[in-house]
């Protein structure tokens, strides 16, 4: 049996025909998202149609199952009659910082971890719906339902019914769920939107049949509930307790399975569900692999020259320290921040130490990010390194050191697809449990850990005395 899993990412669609029985990919495409912070839902679905024909076209059978995974928090307006109201803002849309500041300031950070695991950064869905009631209240009258781009993405699959979806997953990062109750908060979006209230979809269980697709090509396949790009992977890596996923993407993403929900007043832990119905505690950094592609044009080299040139030097850059929020952050919230370079010398400034530092920088963000998960209680047994930046050698070797455990780096693979492929095979066999499918990957010991302390501490006291935290 053939299943289709659908990455609607920030960049791009990715679709992958899988093999319902051994997890293994037959065909697969991909098609572009335009570049910006704000998007006509339509390029998705213009590029989803795209990959989906081509991958389909080389597929040896008939499509029985597909699911989608997709960008987290986009708002996603619709009216009564079910058009786009606006483009979409993003996950990485930073405008809405004052109005995450303002719900804080409101209801405290305390109250607002316990009801949503969430407390506000730009990032998150609620804080963009209040900056459209502040700044397009026109636009705000029109909303009649809000949808995340994964679940305008499967609407458009079934031939836009009636009826909307969603599942837990993607629905623990709005800002109006709860996932202790597992329900809506709609009182909560209702304040944060002037009054207004917008329907919300369904939440269905992660196996659940959502529809039946319409789309030429997989006309008639059971359309899974689909869910968020981090569930997705999770999902697609078979996590197990103590894998802690370090996603160095577009952004950087951390997160580790667990079956209690989380609640981090200090905002850098996001109390999330994952896609099989237990929990995904997740920090999220804004910079992770464009660390390393800016530094390498800042170089005049590519990611592998930039790799070769960050192991020429000492472990520590000579005393330099990157830190790199190119573009703002979530986390820290620092979202007017830019990039900051410390410790310069004369003897230091090498095209291999800022190599480095640049590497050195982005890791230390997301050690920084393991430490936040253990605060709050999770195991932490060894750490699986996925996403393009993944693949750099430099990133394979600095890695171990700096985050104090086993690094595993499992094969290259769409794992956000791959788990949404998953999630469709799961959904037409009607089991209680995902299939098992195997990942592969290439373990590295940590091995000498001597210096890895140094240079996190050198990063947090840059960090101090720069931004203060």
């Amino acid at each position: 049996m053939l299943v289709l899993g659908i990455d609607s990412s920030t960049q791009s669609t990715k679709a992958l025909v899988v093999d319902a029985d051994s997890g293994e990919v037959v065909a697969e495409a991909k098609a572009s998202h335009p570049d910006g912070t704000e998007v006509n839902p339509a390029a998705w679905w213009e590029a989803a149609q795209t990959a989906i024909g081509e991958a389909v076209a080389q597929a040896p059978g008939r499509i029985e199952a597909v699911s989608v995974g997709g960008q987290q928090h986009g708002m996603v307006a619709l009216d009564e009659r079910g058009e786009v109201v606006r483009d979409a803002l993003l996950w990485n849309d930073t405008r809405s910082a004052p109005q995450a500041a303002e719900l804080t300031e409101r209801h405290g950070a305390k109250e607002l971890a316990a009801r949503t695991g969430l407390v506000p950064v730009a990032s998150f869905t609620i804080t963009k719906l209040a900056w459209l009631a502040q700044n397009e209240p026109a636009n705000a009258d029109r909303v009649a339902q809000v949808l995340l781009p994964h679940d305008w993405v499967g609407w458009q699959l079934a031939g836009r019914p009636e009826r909307t979806w969603t599942d837990h997953g993607d629905a623990s990062g709005t800002g109006y769920y709860s996932p202790t109750t597992g329900e809506w908060l709609p009182e909560v979006l209702a304040e944060a939107m002037g009054g207004r209230t917008p329907r919300l979809p369904e939440l269905l269980a992660p196996n659940a049949k959502a529809a039946v697709a319409t789309l030429p090509g997989i006309e008639g396949a059971t359309i899974g509930v689909g869910t968020g790009d981090n569930m997705a992977a999770a999902l697609g890596l078979g996590l197990q307790p103590g894998d802690v996923v370090v996603s160095l993407g577009t952004s950087g993403a951390v997160f580790v399975p667990a079956e209690q929900p989380s609640a981090d007043e200090t905002g850098i832990v996001a109390g999330f569900c994952d896609a099989t119905g237990r929990y995904l505690p997740l920090v999220c950094t804004l910079n992770a692999a464009r660390v390393l592609s800016s530094t390498a044009q800042m170089l005049d080299t590519d990611l592998e020259g930039l790799s070769r040139l960050a192991l020429q030097a000492e472990p520590g850059s000579g005393g330099l320290s990157l830190l790199p929020y190119l573009e703002g952050e979530r986390t820290p919230n620092l979202p007017d921040a830019t990039g900051t370079l410390t410790g310069l010398t004369g003897a230091n400034m090498t095209p291999q130490n800022l190599a480095r530092a640049a590497v050195e920088g982005m890791l230390c963000g997301m050690a920084d990010a393991i430490d936040a998960l253990r605060d709050t209680g999770a195991e932490v047994r060894r750490v699986l390194l996925i996403g393009g930046a993944a693949r750099s050698e430099a990133v394979q070797a600095i890695a171990p050191g700096l985050f104090g455990v086993d690094v595993h780096v499992p094969d290259p693979a769409e794992y956000v697809a791959l788990g949404a492929a998953k999630q469709a095979a799961w959904a037409h066999a009607g089991t209680s449990a995902p299939p098992n499918w195997q990942v592969a990957g290439t373990s590295h010991p940590v091995g000498d850990n001597t210096s890895g302390p140094a240079i996190r501490a050198t990063y947090a006291r840059a960090r101090h005395q720069v931004h203060g935290i």
